[in-house]
């Protein structure tokens, strides 16, 4: 999937250096079927446009955008338990993809779409834009060799990126068991005028009591690792009318 040549203001360039590297080739028949069967249904086509969010949810509601959704057991709890809110999950990897698509169907949950696409080339097409109430990262990938730390998502260029798409005073959830991460993800969305810490400018927040235990983080602490999360709030306010 190529970039976008298109770029948003805030990001000074076009991002080169992709967060992930592709692994298709370990899906599993079931995901593999789930895809075929399921796509239509809750998957989005979002590359080149704009995605009707009302059309595809036959409503309007409250949305939330879960970022790296993985295999999608976390956002597929969140959708069953939070039914007053529309659940959008962004995933390049086509395992995470069709299992969170049979995860949906399996709950028949009608409040859940998936998007395979990159969220940076999402973003930068502005298809997204003052979409979402909430979004959540839930344990980005660390790339914790120094050498790669380059390729992670979370940077000052991905958060002037990402905050056109969240509406004014929406509230942007991070989670990371990563200790050097934690300190990086801190000093970038504590230094971005845009955003207020609502644990406090230098705090983490508390663990949310609505965030599901992933296995990234069961992992990590399992590892010996401290889970530190964020919360924020946008300070952008509402425009006129």
């Amino acid at each position: 999937m190529a970039p976008s040549s298109s770029t948003r203001p805030g990001l000074s360039n076009p991002r080169s250096i992709r967060s992930f590297v592709r692994r298709d080739s370990r899906m599993t028949s079931g995901q593999k079927k789930a895809l075929e069967k399921y796509w239509t249904e809750y998957g989005i086509e979002a590359a080149g446009g704009r995605p009707d969010l009302d059309r595809e949810f036959g409503r309007r509601a409250p949305r939330v955008l879960d970022i790296g959704s993985g295999m999608g057991d976390a956002t597929v709890q969140l959708a069953a338990n939070y039914p007053q809110f529309d659940w959008i999950a962004v995933e390049v990897h086509r395992p995470g993809v069709g299992n969170t698509l049979r995860l949906g169907a399996e709950r028949r949950l009608s409040n859940l779409r998936v998007i395979s696409e990159d969220i940076v080339t999402l973003l930068e097409q502005g298809g997204l834009d003052n979409a979402f109430d909430k979004v959540l990262i839930l344990f980005p990938d660390p790339w914790p060799k120094k050498r790669h730390h380059k390729r992670r998502l979370i940077r000052e260029s991905f958060i002037r990126c990402l905050l056109p798409c969240m509406k004014p005073h929406g509230r942007l959830y991070i989670a990371t068991d990563w200790e050097d991460y934690a300190g990086q993800i801190l000093a970038i969305c504590d230094q971005s005028p845009e955003l207020l810490n609502l644990a406090g400018r230098g705090h983490y927040a508390p663990r949310p009591a609505w965030r599901p235990r992933t296995k990234f983080e069961s992992r990590g602490q399992n590892l010996g690792h401290a889970v530190r999360d964020f919360a924020y709030a946008v300070r952008r306010p509402a425009s006129p009318r």
